[in-house]
């Protein structure tokens, strides 16, 4: 309908009261409160009966089966209302640092060990599960202190603070890093060991694997503790360790400055961007030329000499990954590499195409900047804060809106951008900003 048809028939629109410019001019107006570069958000998928991502999953009138799982990212409010700044995925368990709140750690999920604190309701009965993030008691010295780093493993978690590390859960193996005892009851546990320095040096960084725990300190250092019976302690044996001791092997005059392991092998980066790596290498993470299925030893990895300088590493179950300056991601071990069904075991490293990242006429400048893995399944930050990833799809831990296995990285459907991702066994946590 034309606009004349329209004002034969309907007439003339009058408004009631004229517009008043002056009055108009004078209005407030409002923005929207997002610009703070702080300003963070958290987002979480994966397996959501076991609490680890702070979700309640019981709703009213509706199954627990049917909520078993989050296949797409859900934003959890928590991580905005306490300003969420470090993560770390355990087995089945999540722990958060927070900069708004007199508590500077808190921890959601999966607690049969106290791997999230002391928590009880009735006196003598601690809770096993948390469906909500609950304050973790680290007894600060001081109340400006910040988490720095956090990293969890099977059921024990290790918090860098400007005071040093703190460590609690199931010490089994020594991996908490104090000695053990016989039948100690970890799930009455409120034990929390503070560790202020190693040899009188500064920790800067730390790791956890499936049940050993490794210190990285401001000289470049590796300190390992816990299970060792496949070499994971690179300490030259394979007994337990109840107490941190520096690494040595290849890495003993070398500067560290990057960890990785999820569970049982180990990778280092150092400041040169080589690589080394130790622990269980029965699928090959040493490459072709090391037969043993356990080294003790930290061991330089050759068959990557020729990638150029390592930026970025992961240690999986059974599988590694690495990026290196020129934005190359590459695989290898064993499970699903990201190069199709078809290639479930490789020895040596087999590079990703870009073009699965997002590199095409239209992004030509879109690289990868981080990886990262849980035991089975990959993920990988880019440049423009896009996520992707790949591997075993259990309780649909991959984000991508069903929970079958992925054979190629795939982007990840979320409203932010993407800084920095932490992936467990069936759960994944992200830290992202808003697009401005």
């Amino acid at each position: 309908m034309s606009f004349k048809a329209y004002r034969r028939l309907f007439g003339t629109v009058r408004r009631k009261y004229p517009i008043n410019r002056d009055q108009e001019k004078s209005l407030p107006i409002f923005q929207y409160g997002v610009s703070n570069e702080s300003y963070q958000r958290l987002y979480a998928w994966g397996n959501i009966q076991t609490g680890a991502l702070g979700i309640p999953f019981i709703r009213q009138n509706e199954s627990v089966d049917k909520v078993s799982c989050l296949r797409h990212p859900k934003r959890v409010t928590f991580g905005e209302k306490h300003n969420v700044t470090a993560v770390a995925c355990g087995y089945g368990f999540t722990v958060f640092g927070v900069e708004n709140d007199e508590h500077k750690l808190f921890g959601s999920g999966l607690n049969t060990d106290s791997q999230i604190g002391h928590h009880e309701i009735n006196e003598g009965k601690p809770l096993s599960i948390l469906f909500y993030p609950k304050p973790i008691h680290l007894s600060l010295k001081n109340s400006t202190s910040k988490i720095l780093k956090l990293s969890a493993g099977r059921a024990h978690c290790m918090a860098l603070t400007d005071e040093g590390v703190y460590l609690q859960g199931n010490n089994s193996y020594g991996q908490c890093g104090r000695k053990i005892l016989e039948n100690e009851d970890y799930l009455a546990s409120s034990y929390v060991n503070h560790i202020p320095n190693v040899d009188g040096k500064k920790i800067c960084d730390v790791q956890c694997g499936q049940d050993h725990s490794l210190l990285l300190t401001e000289d470049g250092a590796v300190y390992s503790c816990g299970w060792g019976a496949d070499g994971q302690t690179g300490q030259g044996h394979y007994n337990n360790l109840e107490v941190f001791t520096q690494v040595g092997g290849d890495i003993a005059n070398e500067k560290i400055i990057e960890l990785s392991c999820r569970a049982d092998f180990v990778l280092a980066r150092n400041d040169k961007g080589e690589v080394f790596g130790w622990g269980n290498t029965e699928y090959s993470q040493l490459g072709p030329d090391i037969e043993e299925q356990q080294v003790c030893n930290p061991t330089y990895i050759k068959s990557l000499k020729s990638f150029g300088k390592i930026t970025s590493i992961a240690s999986g179950g059974s599988f590694c990954l690495i990026l290196n300056e020129n934005g190359d991601v590459f695989s290898w071990g064993f499970g699903i590499l990201g190069m199709g069904p078809s290639v479930e075991h490789s020895k040596v490293p087999l590079p990703i195409p870009k073009t699965l990242f997002g590199k095409n006429d239209f992004q030509p400048s879109s690289e990868v900047v981080k990886v990262a893995c849980g035991t089975s399944h990959s993920a990988a930050i880019t440049n423009s804060g896009d996520l992707y990833t790949w591997g075993r799809n259990s309780n649909a831990c991959l984000g991508l809106g069903h929970d079958k296995d992925q054979y190629f990285p795939f982007k990840v459907s979320m409203g932010a951008s993407v800084t920095q991702v932490f992936c467990g066994v069936d759960h994944t946590v992200v830290l992202s900003k808003p697009f401005i």
